[in-house]
């Protein structure tokens, strides 16, 4: 199951007491930042959660799988890369039923 914004929002709202209007404004200015802070090359960082930030993937030479022999360069671009932090790491690795220790 997917969760949406919208759920986010419903959810936040319900814990929190807030109406949904001021709950969705407020994620709503979170992702902007992120988005704006991004686009100017800078590094986002929220404890426990993750790090979010921008590489550049350098050109390269890629193939045609229709036609094996035909080169394709493909042109250097600028990628949003995520690293989870170390508590968003455990809570997934438990879905697994794996420990941090066990995958190190």
């Amino acid at each position: 199951m997917t969760l949406t914004k919208r759920d986010l929002v419903i959810h936040i709202a319900e814990e929190t007491g807030l109406k949904q209007n001021d709950v969705m404004n407020v994620v709503q200015k979170t992702l902007d930042g992120i988005i704006a802070a991004l686009a100017k090359g800078q590094k986002i960082e929220l404890r426990n959660f993750g790090v979010f930030e921008t590489r550049t993937r350098r050109a390269r030479i890629g193939r045609n799988p229709n036609a094996p022999t035909t080169d394709v360069p493909i042109p250097a671009r600028t990628v949003v890369k995520f690293k989870a932090g170390k508590e968003m790491r455990s809570a997934v690795l438990k879905l697994a039923g794996k420990t941090p220790a066990a995958q190190s």
